[in-house]
Parts: structure tokens; sequence; C-alpha cells
């Protein structure tokens, strides 16, 4: 099936998305991934967790029940604390690769009917109150977490992802 017109800036949203996590995760080493500019904010593999935990719940809402293990420690309200269940920088990378084909397939899966469905509730917001405009916040919900992400990553005096 076709993308629906109605998901193609979310669908590129997404994918520009992945471009720059990825581009702003390379070069990073374990320790960087768990770095924290302060007690009050999140390091790169809290992030990542929340962005692929996010993925998880865009999936589910598109028919995709797709979630590891660990992604409550990311789920929306969850703390940035030690955990000896989270995930390996190298464990998060492969969830998040999986997400990103998931996603992919899901998004140009999802027919009309399905985007038109009522959002969920509770739930994020929807500007239609439809399942579209779910999926279309929940892409703007990843961009500013992956600007977080990339501020971390200029904060531990690495170059920054745009230049």
């Amino acid at each position: 099936m076709a993308l629906s017109p109605r998901l193609t800036v979310a669908s590129q949203n997404f994918n520009t998305n992945a471009s720059f996590l990825k581009q702003g995760l390379a070069g990073l080493n374990d320790a960087d991934w768990l770095t924290r500019p302060n007690d009050h904010s999140n390091h790169i593999l809290w992030i990542v967790g929340h962005l692929a935990w996010s993925r998880s719940m865009v999936l589910g809402r598109l028919g995709d029940k797709w979630t590891k293990p660990w992604m409550c420690l990311y789920a929306r309200g969850a703390k940035c604390v030690e955990s000896q269940d989270a995930p390996t920088p190298a464990e998060m990378m492969e969830a998040w690769e999986e997400s990103c084909s998931r996603l992919h397939a899901a998004l140009e899966a999802a027919s009309d009917d399905m985007l038109d469905a009522p959002a969920p509730q509770p739930g994020p917001p929807s500007a239609d109150g439809r399942l579209c405009g779910t999926v279309n916040f929940m892409a703007l919900h990843e961009t500013y977490h992956v600007g977080q992400a990339a501020y971390v990553r200029s904060w531990l005096g690495k170059p920054g992802v745009m230049g």
C-alpha cells in the first residue's frame, strides 16, 4: 500500500530524525551515553530509549505490537535512573534500527480507515482528534527529543550534528 498523503510530513520527519540521531550518536563511547549534564536532565541512553518507547507506542496504534523488556524504563514520565535492566548502547541501537524499519512499514500500511479512527484516550495530543493527528504529533515529539540528544552531544564537547 502507498503511504497516505496525510502521513507524508510525519514520515519525512521520522526519517530525518532517524538520520540526525544516527549522526549524533556517531563517535560516542559507552561512557558518553551515560553522562548527564546535571541530575535533572537525561543522558543519551535514556533519550534514545524514550524515542524507541515512543515509536513502540506509534507502532502499537498502527497495529504492530512491538516492545523490548526494558522499554518501561523510558516510558513517558519515567525518571532517568541507573538500572541493571537497562540495555547497553549497542543493544539500544539495535532496537532503534528495528524501530526505524518497523515504523516505515507500519506507516506505509496504514489505511485511511485506520487513520480516521478516533485518537486513543488518554494519549498524546491530536490536532484532528483522529489517529492521523496523533501520528503527526508523535513525529513532532520525536524531533524535540532528537534535539535534546544533539544538545547533550554538544555538551559532551563533540562536534554538532549539522556543522
